[in-house]
This record gives structure tokens, C-alpha cells and sequence, in this order.
């Protein structure tokens, strides 16, 4: 198949590109390096079967010749950024999969959504399972990102139903691992570099929230068969083993030798208080669980911190406020 990813250089994106690319496939990559990086798919840069196309996909997209396939995963998707990216993260939530769809639409093309766990917002329900409806605050400043993916995902349906546009839709939970960005302010990487340069971990509040944490693998695992099914509505794909916050530092400082120490900050605004996927869904639909341990998926991702570190490429995360 011919395939395009929309975000091809950010985290999950490159990974993906990865694992189209080994079952054979062709990928066109497409990214405004907004928050991607060259760096992510360097690697491909000799390889036959992929391209990088450099293009902001909140403007109208024209790919030529057949395509089989869209993997929609362009979006900021770290708080950092969102919050200092608010109208390009709304814009490409709803321009960006507009035009993702149409194009879609026109080459008569399978397209998958990658939404998120923010769908369900601060939930009132736990664990979350796909038929939650969500607690989101749609003023808040977070409301940018989760607003952005509610609206994503009720066009990607209006588009299923109303032209027969053949849709996925996956809720990704918090994912981890290697090509996370040093300063992205998410929870795994902020603890790593901080500890792997002797500074404070920054726990937000008390350290008691909640938090799931899936290994990138096992999430591309699950898109990749969620992408082959039948299945057209949305799915949630994460681990379901629960950790706080607290417990999630506490293994980061017995993982590196440092001298850091914990240190805590406010709570910022509508910070999710519990976050855990319900996946039974997955389980029945796609036969998908995750394999890799939390404790295993930290020594592969610091690894490569570590490697970054030698390069003089960690800097300073930084630090979220109200």
C-alpha cells in the first residue's frame, strides 16, 4: 500500500512510518516540523520507499498519484506545547483533519484518526471506557487540545456516515519511549532529564494523580491492527496498569544515579486527576494487550536520554504554571 502519515516527524508519527515501512509498505511523510524533527526519521533518509514532504496540513493537501491510506497524527500533543501553540493546536484538529479527510475522500482511501485519552477531559469515570462521554472543560486552557480532538473525531464520524469515508479512530493514552522530545513537558520525559542532569523532578500537586503509561511499541502494535480491522469507531489503546505520579518519579531516581530530589509545584489548571484505559474493546476487537513492562520500557527510554545527554542535547524541561 501507498500510505500517508501526517506528522510523520514527531514522536509517534516516526515510529509509525517505521513499522508501515517494515510490513512492506510505501509512506509518504508530511510535517511542518512544528514540533516534529529531522532527527526522528534521519534514518530514513536513504530509504526508497519513503518521503518527507514539508507542508501544514491545516492548508489544503494534494497528494498525486494512488493512495491507500492516511494515518492522521499531525497535532502539538504535549501541554507545553498546546498551551503555547493554542490556535495551531485548534487549527489543526479541525482544518488539519478537514482536509485529511477530503483528501481521503477523493482517493477513496482507509483513514485513521489518532485522538487522545484527553477526549474524556478530567473524568468523572474510571477506569474509561469508550462510551464515556468526558468531563471537559471547554474554556480551560487545555480545552484547546481536548476540543480539538472532540471536534476530530465528530467530523471523522460525520464523514463515515454521511460520504462512507472508511474510518478508524484510536484514543491514545500516555505513550513513552525513545524520540520523545527532552523539553515536550510530559510526565516520563520531564523526570528523566531532570534526573540525568541532578535537578529537581517537578511533581505537580501532591504526586497522588494517576497516570497509565504504554510503551511506543505496543501502542503502534494496536494502531497497526486497529488499522487493519473492521472496526470503525473509536478505540482506546494504552496500559492499564495505573501508577501515581509519585510512584512514577520514585522508580525514575532509583533508575539513574543522581542527587536529585522531588520537588513540588501547584496543580495547573484541569489537570487530570486519575487517567487509566479501559481496554476491553481492544482485547475482544483486535486481540491487543500491552507487553512491555513499565520497569523495561524506563531502561529503554532512558537509554536514550542518556545518549542524547552525551551529545550535549538535553536541556532544562520546563516548568508548566496556571
Amino acid at each position: 500500500m501507498r500510505l500517508l502519515v501526517t506528522g510523520a516527524a514527531g514522536f509517534l508519527g516516526s515510529h509509525l512510518s517505521d513499522r508501515l515501512l517494515a510490513e512492506g509498505h510505501t509512506v509518504v511523510g508530511m510535517d511542518n516540523l512544528i514540533t516534529g524533527s529531522l532527527d526522528n526519521i534521519r534514518h530514513l533518509e536513504s530509504e526508497p520507499r519513503f518521503e518527507l514532504i514539508e507542508h501544514d496540513v491545516t492548508n489544503y493537501i494534494d497528494i498525486a498519484g494512488d493512495l491507500d491510506g492516511v494515518f492522521h497524527f499531525a497535532s502539538p500533543a504535549s501541554p507545553v506545547d498546546y498551551l503555547e501553540l493554542p490556535i495551531q493546536t485548534l487549527k489543526v484538529g479541525a482544518l488539519g483533519t478537514h482536509n485529511a479527510l477530503g483528501l481521503a475522500k477523493a482517493k477513496s482511501a482507509r483513514i485513521l484518526l489518532a485522538s487522545t485519552s484527553e477526549v474524556y477531559g478530567d473524568p468523572l469515570v474510571h477506569p474509561q471506557p469508550e462510551e464515556y462521554w468526558g468531563n471537559v472543560n471547554p474554556i480551560g486552557p487545555r480545552g484547546v487540545y481536548d476540543e480539538a480532538k472532540r471536534f476530530a473525531e465528530a467530523i471523522t464520524m460525520a464523514y463515515h456516515r454521511f460520504h462512507g469515508v472508511d474510518t478508524r479512530i484510536v484514543r491514545i493514552f500516555n505513550t513513552y519511549g525513545p524520540r520523545m522530545r527532552p523539553n515536550d513537558g510530559r510526565v516520563v520525559s520531564n523526570f528523566i532529564v531532570q534526573a540525568l542532569l541532578g535537578e529537581p523532578l517537578t511533581v505537580y500537586g501532591d504526586g497522588l494523580q494517576s497516570r497509565s503509561f504504554c510503551f511506543v511499541s505496543d501502542l503502534i502494535e494496536g494502531i497497526w491492527r486497529l488499522f487493519e480491522s473492521d472496526y470503525t469507531g473509536p478505540m482506546n489503546i494504552g496500559n492499564p496498569t495505573e501508577y501515581t505520579v509519585r510512584d512514577l518519579a520514585d522508580m525514575v531516581l532509583a533508575s539513574i544515579d543522581t542527587d536529585s530530589e522531588i520537588r513540588n509545584h501547584p496543580l495547573p489548571v484541569d489537570d487530570p486527576k486519575v487517567r487509566r484505559p479501559d481496554i476491553t474493546l481492544v482485547r475482544n476487537e483486535l486481540g491487543w494487550q500491552p507487553e512491555v513492562s513499565l520497569e523495561v520500557g524506563l531502561e529503554r527510554t532512558i537509554v536514550y536520554f542518556q545518549e542524547l545527554q552525551a551529545r550535549g542535547l538535553l536541556e532544562t524541561p520546563p516548568v508548566l504554571t496556571d
